[in-house]
């Protein structure tokens, strides 16, 4: 068990069209207190939105801390509990059919955002009635309907 503190993180992406407009969403609670977050972009995909949620939510911890973050996106778990991003960086930035990663900017900036971090990855079923992940997203849907 870490010394560091808990930080419990929900985060989502949202996107009409793909692309089209989006935006992202981010729930942290810490001991009792809870901080919203959001933004957008007015031409973006739901797969950067998503990642975009979590360099977010991690960027904003003010010091090292222990991080549980909840997501419905399949691609981000699978990407950190089956080790896809060791190995695309072991290729170069390429996924096992020798095509470039996408949005690797957005990759590398979630790895930078994890370094002081102890994360933790929990998969959450997407519109299942969870109260933290309908949240946000209803936070990423209201702010991509503001492009």
């Amino acid at each position: 068990m870490s010394d560091l503190p808990e930080i419990i993180i929900y985060t989502d992406g949202a996107c009409s069209g793909n692309p089209g407009p989006g935006g992202w969403g981010a729930i942290l609670q810490w001991n009792g207190t809870e901080k919203e977050l959001s933004g957008g972009d007015a031409h973006t995909t739901n797969n950067r939105m998503e990642m975009q949620a979590v360099i977010e939510a991690l960027n904003a911890l003010k010091k090292p801390c222990r991080a549980i973050i909840h997501s419905d996106s399949a691609l981000i778990i699978n990407a950190f509990k089956q080790n896809w991003i060791t190995n695309w960086q072991k290729r170069g930035w390429r996924k096992a059919d020798k095509k470039p990663v996408e949005n690797k900017e957005l990759w590398q900036a979630m790895l930078k955002a994890m370094e002081r971090h102890q994360v933790e990855w929990v998969k959450v079923k997407g519109h299942s009635g969870i109260e933290l992940n309908e949240r946000v997203d209803q936070l990423a849907v209201a702010e991509s309907k503001k492009f």
